[in-house]
């Protein structure tokens, strides 16, 4: 090897073995941004410029190895399973990355014997979470169980009370007892990071805390449930119903054997409060939520929103105003070319307005094992960096006690969905009432394709019936659709879906 080669073989091993970038060796070393650049290209310096660099080289002090750090897993489902699996493989570049070792020592389960896809014969097992969150040999502990209560809860709590960092990806936890965690963890130095806990792998909970700088957020929204994004999207694109959609959702795995959860909306209901918290620096409030899942969307209703340009997409909704804070989870019409919109299958999207910035879009996958598992792994390594903020955007002290905005105040346009008697006067009589409630049409909406059902009550025939007002107030709405049913020119109860025009 000449001279020139074995210059270029020192430099490298230089910026591995700090983790520097080519950049910065040339700009704090050679005194050129591009010298190392150069050098790669076969660009040679002379022997003087060699021989200053080699000794510049020489005097810059070797870095402090940083111990490793102690990972404790408790949860091995595919999150869990998915995290363990990247921590082993991509140790050996993690470390040389961010100059400290990563290492899992224990983990925990409900089943030892049950096939994973990845090895746990080296890692201590613990039985019982609590026992591994306060073990020796953990410095940071991660909780993949689940559960707003039980063994997650008890364990973190455990953790922190040691003054150990935790990461989870656990938004029911959260959304119960987020703030006392928070609190606990500010009492003993701690750490809680919780990237994977809304939006799996999309970094929203990062840009709250750090990425604004002095911006004010106006509002947040978003798609936030993968399963119903997708039954819905399906719904949009070809002739099946929500029964059928759902169904191969669940054979997909992308719907639990319950799905409830989901599709009544109180997942997102979870994950929006915690943006709520971060947003407007309230108190963490998931039961002051107005929930409406996707269970009483038909085709009917696909159809009628597609003719008019719109999507529907379950919405999480929060925005602060003079009365509190308003938080939503509903189905919603959005124009197909709002950003919202294009946002289809099992993909996440969240939205945030702000003083700075009209509207920052964030979107990509929001759950499976991978995205999720990187999400935690980002926790991890800024945790290994030394990273601490407040986790919650600001100190408990300073998180203002929650005030409802109450829902009803909510104004906007509505898609209403009639069951009409075919009878004379009916429409005439629906539209008087509106009018009483102070309410303007945009259109009324018959469809040969959409009529007609016996009426099971009284064997007379029913026309299905879209009434699109203008922008009103949701009591207006409530109030003229509770005229309209005493009048008895309709069936069944009434469809109505707000109209956002983002």
């Amino acid at each position: 090897m000449d001279e020139s080669a074995q210059f270029l073989q020192s430099v490298e091993d230089f910026i591995l073995r700090r983790s520097w970038s080519a950049t910065r060796f040339g700009r704090e070393i050679a005194g050129d941004p591009q010298f190392v650049f150069d050098l790669r290209e076969g660009r040679a310096p002379r022997a003087d410029t060699r021989q200053r660099i080699v000794e510049a080289m020489n005097n810059v002090p070797e870095r402090q190895e940083q111990p490793p750090l102690r990972i404790g897993v408790a949860g091995l489902g595919t999150v869990g399973a998915a995290l363990v699996a990247m921590l082993d493989e991509g140790s050996g570049d993690l470390t040389r990355k961010h100059g400290r070792t990563l290492q899992v020592t224990s983990v925990a389960a409900r089943s030892r014997s049950r096939d994973r896809g990845i090895d746990i014969s080296g890692y201590e097992w613990h039985d019982d979470p609590v026992a591994l969150a306060r073990a020796d040999n953990v410095d940071l502990f991660v909780e993949l169980i689940g559960g707003e209560d039980g063994p997650a809860l008890a364990a973190v709590r455990a953790a922190l009370d040691a003054g150990k960092p935790v990461v989870t990806a656990n938004k029911a936890l959260l959304a119960k007892h987020g703030v006392e965690l928070a609190r606990r963890a500010e009492e003993t130095g701690a750490y809680i990071g919780f990237e994977a806990a809304v939006a799996g792998g999309i970094p929203v909970i990062k840009t709250l805390r750090e990425g604004l700088g002095a911006a004010t957020v106006e509002r947040v929204y978003g798609i936030m449930n993968g399963t119903c994004n997708y039954i819905l999207t399906r719904m949009g694109k070809e002739d099946i119903s929500f029964a059928d959609c759902l169904k191969d959702a669940q054979a997909l795995g992308y719907a639990e054997a319950d799905p409830t959860f989901d599709i009544e909306g109180f997942d997102t209901a979870h994950k929006l409060a915690i943006l709520s918290c971060l947003c407007f620096e309230y108190e963490i409030a998931a039961d002051d939520i107005f929930v409406e899942g996707i269970t009483a969307i038909t085709q009917a209703d696909i159809k009628v929103a597609a003719d008019l340009g719109y999507k529907i997409k379950l919405l999480g909704i929060a925005r602060r105003s003079g009365d509190g804070v308003e938080q939503r989870i509903h189905p919603t019409l959005v124009p197909k070319s709002s950003a919202i919109a294009m946002v289809d299958n099992v993909l996440n999207a969240v939205v945030l307005e702000t003083d700075h910035v009209s509207e920052l879009v964030l979107a990509g996958p929001g759950a499976g094992g991978s995205a999720t598992a990187a999400s935690v792994l980002a926790d991890i390594l800024d945790i290994a960096r030394g990273h601490n903020v407040p986790p919650l955007g600001v100190p408990t002290a300073e998180l203002l006690p929650f005030r409802k905005a109450p829902i009803r105040s909510h104004e906007g346009g509505y898609y209403i969905r009639l069951s009409v008697r075919d009878v004379p006067g009916a429409l005439a009589s629906i539209t008087t009432r509106l009018g009483e409630c102070s309410i303007s049409l945009e259109s009324v909406i018959q469809r040969p394709d959409l009529v007609a059902e016996a009426d099971v009550t009284n064997g007379e025939k029913t026309r299905t019936v879209v009434l699109i007002t203008d922008e009103t107030l949701e009591a207006s709405v409530r109030e003229a659709l509770s005229r309209v049913a005493d009048d008895g020119f309709t069936s069944g109860s009434p469809q109505v879906i707000r109209i956002e025009t983002f």
